[in-house]
């Protein structure tokens, strides 16, 4: 028996390995980026609600030359963006964080 074979095989084992759990992280990311698609669209549409029913309480409250509807939708949907923003920004900074840490081990 050669003794570099056993090395060759576990070689073979380590990439097929490798390559298994490659797959697999990115079957999850396909998921986890739909779930990630549906969480940021409710971060921009509840600020937009929020600030469109404002606005419509207040034009019947008290009406102006403006539209407080649209100027509080429009409010709404900038915060909204910031927030979906800001999440997801911090969200991708834990993802490389954990491919960082999986790489060092």
């Amino acid at each position: 028996m050669n003794p570099e074979e056993p090395n060759h095989f576990s070689r073979q084992i380590e990439q097929k390995a490798e390559r298994k759990l490659t797959a697999q992280r990115q079957n999850q990311s396909v998921w986890f980026g739909l779930g990630m698609f549906g969480l940021v669209g409710w971060s921009v549409a509840i600020p937009a609600l929020i600030g469109t029913s404002l606005g419509v309480w207040l034009d019947r409250r008290y009406p102006q030359n403006h539209s407080w509807t649209l100027s509080l939708l429009v409010v709404g949907l900038m915060v909204g963006c910031v927030i979906a923003w800001q999440w997801l920004g911090k969200e991708d900074t834990e993802i490389h964080q954990k491919e960082n840490n999986g790489n060092d081990e």
